[in-house]
C-alpha cells in the first residue's frame, strides 16, 4: 500500500513564493519517478515537473525558471518550489509515484505513467 501526502498549498500573491512536500509512505521509495501535477477548475489534470532516484528532472515548460523539483531520499520526500507565482497557477496541486524510475517511463509528463496519487493540496495566487 502506497500513501502520499502532500502539504504546504496556501494564498499567495502574485510574485511570491510556496514550496510543497510530498511524503511517500509504503513501498520502498528506491529508484522510482516522482512527478507533480495541477488541476484547475474545470480543466484537465496538468504536468508540472519529474524528478527521478538520482536527481534528473523534467519540467513544463510552462514553469521552467520558475518552479523547481527536488528530493530528499532519505526522507522520502519530494518538494515543489514555487516561485514568482501567477494567478495562472492557481490549482490543486497533486503529488504522484510511479512504480518506474524516470528512464524507464515512456511519456513522463503523462499522468497514466503515475499509479499512485495525493489527494492534492491547493494552491491560490491573488493578484
Amino acid at each position: 500500500q502506497v500513501q502520499l501526502v502532500e502539504s504546504g498549498g496556501g494564498l499567495v500573491q502574485a510574485g511570491g513564493s510556496l514550496r510543497l512536500s510530498c511524503t511517500y509512505r509504503g513501498r520502498t521509495f528506491s529508484r522510482i519517478a516522482m512527478g507533480w501535477f495541477r488541476q484547475a477548475p474545470e480543466q484537465e489534470r496538468e504536468f508540472v515537473a519529474a524528478i527521478s532516484w538520482g536527481h534528473n528532472t523534467y519540467s513544463a515548460d510552462s514553469v521552467k525558471g520558475r518552479f523547481t523539483i527536488s528530493r530528499d531520499n532519505a526522507k522520502n520526500t519530494v518538494y515543489l518550489q514555487m516561485n514568482n507565482l501567477e494567478p495562472e497557477d492557481t490549482a490543486v496541486y497533486l503529488c504522484a509515484a510511479s512504480s518506474l524510475g524516470l528512464s524507464s517511463l515512456h511519456t513522463p509528463n503523462n499522468r497514466r505513467e503515475y499509479p499512485y496519487w495525493g489527494q492534492g493540496t491547493q494552491v491560490t495566487v491573488s493578484l
